[in-house]
């Protein structure tokens, strides 16, 4: 395994790739493609009483975590209030979306146990 230098494993906030959608947006800052990770993660930005659709991801377990807001999360047909603080792992192929409940902006740190995650929209 060769060392790689810390200029080779920093992103900068101004390098993160940004993927837009009419509910928000993600931030990754980590991924095979981006930075040749073996896990993918970043940011989650859900706009005011917006949600994303019902998905799953085939590959991966992910871990999500709550910043800012709050979400109701759907996860294999059952509901669960999410506040501040609060985190939820989601099985690999489990279908799953949030819906950001508040008036603000909510904000989720996302992790996935894959560096190529997989979404399957459903």
């Amino acid at each position: 395994m060769s060392e790689k230098t810390i200029g080779e494993l920093l992103l900068r906030k101004t390098d993160t790739v940004v993927d837009p959608f009419p509910w928000g947006r993600l931030e990754w800052y980590a991924r095979k493609s981006l930075n040749g990770t073996n896990i993918t993660t970043g940011f989650c930005y859900l706009d005011p009483k917006m949600e994303n659709a019902m998905h799953s991801h085939p590959n991966c377990d992910e871990i999500l975590c709550v910043l800012e807001g709050s979400i109701i999360h759907r996860l294999n047909g059952e509901e669960i209030e999410m506040n501040k603080g609060d985190s939820l792992v989601i099985p690999q192929g489990a279908v799953h979306n949030a819906l950001n409940t508040s008036d603000q902006e909510t904000v989720m740190s996302i992790v996935f146990t894959a560096g190529d995650r997989e979404t399957v929209s459903e």
